[in-house]
């Protein structure tokens, strides 16, 4: 059923985990990769969305474990990022929707646990820092604020800040950096062990060892969830999951599942070279950052608990 509020149109039906949204409406290419199932504006102002978790996810783990990985918290504020501008801010399809920042908060003694099935999460969306272009008003930058509830309970926090740009400006931006999509692994690279960096195989490494140094440099280039598409630079998942996997290395297995963190986006990382890792471990914090061609390109903090 629908009510009219003024000139804004809301929905009040109960939110659905049916099916999926569309895939194009969160740029996925795979349906499975599609976490999000109903997203409708709420009488606040903001926006109401159900997630469907499933234990059969890539990121799942298969040690007998019964927690999600946080980066599930990381990709629902992505789709989200991407479908509430595309669905109610007149954005085009073909607009790139790029990440400038984001943080995520988990409260352990809320957290859901996930017995069967798939995990039905409530997602609480407020938008603010809404900018756009004076010269015809479309959206330029936007800022989401979201809550997590599952079973009842809030049990976790995230926001982030995105850059709306067209194809042309997208283009210029990138004109002599594009890849149509990530290159293959280095031949015969050293990786650090899979069994100390809480993760389910040797395909979900994204580290690489020249020496001493750790580099971003996925094992498996067609990885189901960090490859779901073609990108022409590193997303902004795999190099939170390569900061995690750092921070597991250099506390020697002490540091595995961060309860928050904060990532900022200062400049594109690229697949070649492969951008280095400096991570320091300090008590229940790891500072990161990602170096690339003598910059820093990104940087950020996780905690744990």
């Amino acid at each position: 059923m629908n009510t009219t509020v003024g000139d804004v149109v809301r929905d009040v039906r109960p939110l659905s985990w049916s099916r999926t949204v569309a895939r194009e409406m969160v740029h996925r290419d795979s349906v499975a990769e599609v976490l999000l199932t109903d997203v409708r504006r709420s009488p606040d102002g903001g926006f109401d969305a159900a997630a469907s978790w499933s234990r059969s996810h890539p990121t799942f783990p298969r040690d007998g474990a019964d927690l999600h990985s946080p980066l599930m918290i990381v990709e629902t504020l992505r789709q989200l990022g991407i479908y509430i501008p595309l669905r109610y801010f007149e954005v085009a399809p073909t607009a790139h929707l790029l990440i400038t920042d984001l943080f995520f908060e988990i409260d352990p003694s809320a957290e859901p646990r996930a017995v069967s099935g798939a995990t039905g999460v409530i997602c609480r969306v407020r938008v603010s820092e809404v900018r756009r272009a004076a010269e015809d008003g479309t959206l330029t930058g936007v800022r989401l604020d979201v809550s997590f509830t599952a079973h009842g309970a809030v049990f976790a926090q995230a926001g982030g800040g995105a850059r709306v740009m067209d194809g042309e400006r997208y283009g210029a931006l990138r004109t002599g950096r594009a890849r149509a999509a990530a290159p293959a692994g280095a031949l015969g690279r050293i990786r650090p062990d899979s069994r100390g960096l809480g993760v389910t195989g040797a395909h979900d490494v994204v580290l690489g060892l020249d020496g001493g140094t750790l580099l971003v440099d996925p094992a498996d280039p067609r990885h189901p969830f960090f490859f779901d598409h073609a990108t022409d630079h590193v997303p902004g998942i795999i190099l939170l999951e390569a900061a995690r996997q750092a921070a597991a290395v250099e506390s020697r297995g002490a540091l595995l599942r961060p309860t928050g963190g904060r990532f900022t986006a200062a400049r594109f990382v690229e697949y070649s070279p492969s951008a280095r890792i400096i991570c320091v471990p300090y008590h229940n914090l790891c500072v990161f950052r990602f170096l690339q061609d003598g910059e820093q390109r990104a940087f950020g903090v996780l905690r744990y608990r």
